[in-house]
């Protein structure tokens, strides 16, 4: 009996789940039977769609362009692929470029004869950038903000995409200036086998009782920022304090009102349906100052960037102690976080530390109860909140080669002046965070 209802218990959070945080994070609330699933943000993105077969004149082109530099070995079908050293260079035509991801006619079925899933590859856009991506299949193969070389068996194209974002307009690839020469080679054989299982872990559950280990600070995924250089009882985070999608929101202001929470920074609800939600009138929360930025989860881009500075210039305006949080307080809050931590003086191993607890305090229920995730997977999640910074930094022209070893403070308060504040703003905001 105890098993028949835990099974009608998740079924019944799933359903929960989707109604209610239908525009929130895109990780997927699952019993774990079923494969990934596109995330609701990549969906309703209208200018994803597979562009129209290529015309004849496309496909001659293609026959003629795409090649394989073969000068090492032939390819061989069946070929034991750890062998082969030869890059492949193909033409993104001008129809395979839209704002959001980048189509290459080439047979997937080819190209996982040299490449397999899990592989991490080096992919040169002549005359744009040269990035590291895994092979993969789906978008939500990688990480929030990740990119991907997409190679499914049986299409006839590849796709250059990425989680939650344009690929096409972060690189500002054109389509007059098609064909562009993409050239693609091995940099790591099998190096995102663990990231591709890193997907079945990513499970959680709407119940405190599913989590026994945890403390209920835990279970909210509410703690104080207590990074190198953050002054104390400054800064906060949490899951929703208003949100009850997770079943989490009354714990979460009860906390923030024992903390003396002054200014609430929501990263993920516009004014309106923020108070829209159920008890929110009767919420400690509403008795505060807060700012509603319905930020979208796509780090790289101008609405995401501009709202960033609009949540930093209130901070400075209000008075703390603050607490920042989107639905789960775990990608636009994780990201949020890492730049005000790194603002002031944050180590990589206290960014990565600190954005890793989210996915401990949630992640990892396996049949019906909270499990830690081990040394291992939670390293996993430390490499992405340094990954995003590098990438996001990167592309506003911010180079961070060593993340290992990085100067993220420096770094970081270049990328506020890319997003608009001001040396002024940005010494008051350290000041209010001291």
């Amino acid at each position: 009996m105890r098993k028949i209802g835990l099974i009608l218990a998740a079924f019944l959070f799933c359903a929960q789940a989707f109604l209610a945080c239908s525009n929130s994070e895109s990780y997927t609330i699952t019993d774990g039977s079923a494969e990934p699933q596109t995330a609701l943000e990549e969906v309703v993105k209208s200018d994803t769609t597979v562009p129209e077969e290529s015309t004849q004149a496309d496909t001659t082109a293609l026959e003629d362009t795409a090649s394989v530099d073969t000068s090492s070995q032939e390819d061989t079908t069946g070929a034991d692929s750890t062998e082969q050293t030869s890059e492949l260079q193909i033409p993104l035509f001008a129809n395979g470029i839209t704002s959001g991801n980048l189509y290459l006619f080439y047979p997937a079925d080819s190209f996982l004869i040299r490449f397999e899933l899990g592989d991490i590859i080096t992919v040169a856009i002549d005359g744009y950038d040269t990035l590291e991506m895994p092979v993969a299949e789906y978008s939500n193969d990688v990480p929030i903000a990740g990119f991907l070389l997409s190679a499914i068996k049986g299409y006839d194209y590849l796709t250059l995409t990425m989680h939650n974002g344009y690929f096409g307009e972060i690189f500002g690839i054109a389509a007059e200036n098609a064909p562009i020469n993409v050239t693609i080679s091995m940099k790591e054989k099998g190096g995102f086998l663990f990231g591709l299982e890193m997907r079945y872990v990513q499970y959680m559950d709407y119940y405190v009782d599913v989590y026994p280990d945890l403390s209920i600070e835990e279970f909210a995924n509410f703690r104080e920022v207590r990074t190198t250089g953050m002054g104390k009882k400054k800064l906060y985070r949490s899951s929703s304090p208003i949100d009850p999608c997770l079943g989490r929101n009354l714990y979460a202001d009860s906390l923030a009102k024992k903390a003396g929470i002054a200014t609430f920074i929501n990263l993920a609800d516009s004014e309106k349906s923020a108070k829209s939600f159920r008890n929110f009138e009767t919420s400690y929360y509403s008795t505060q100052d807060a700012i509603f930025l319905a930020l979208p989860v796509e780090f790289f881009s101008t609405p995401f960037k501009e709202g960033l500075a609009k949540g930093f210039r209130f901070m400075i305006e209000h008075e703390g102690p603050y607490l920042a949080h989107c639905t789960f307080g775990m990608d636009r809050t994780g990201f949020t976080l890492a730049v005000l931590e790194a603002l002031m003086g944050a180590t990589s191993e206290d960014l990565g530390a600190d954005y890793a607890k989210t996915f401990t305090n949630y992640f990892n229920v396996v049949n019906g109860k909270h499990e830690a995730l081990n040394e291992k997977q939670a390293n996993f999640f430390k490499d992405v909140v340094l990954r995003n910074l590098q990438a996001v930094y990167h592309a506003d022209g911010i180079e961070v080669p060593d993340t290992r070893n990085a100067d993220w403070a420096t770094a970081t308060e270049k990328y506020l002046k890319k997003i608009g504040l001001t040396p002024q703003e940005i010494s008051d905001l350290k000041d209010r965070l001291k």
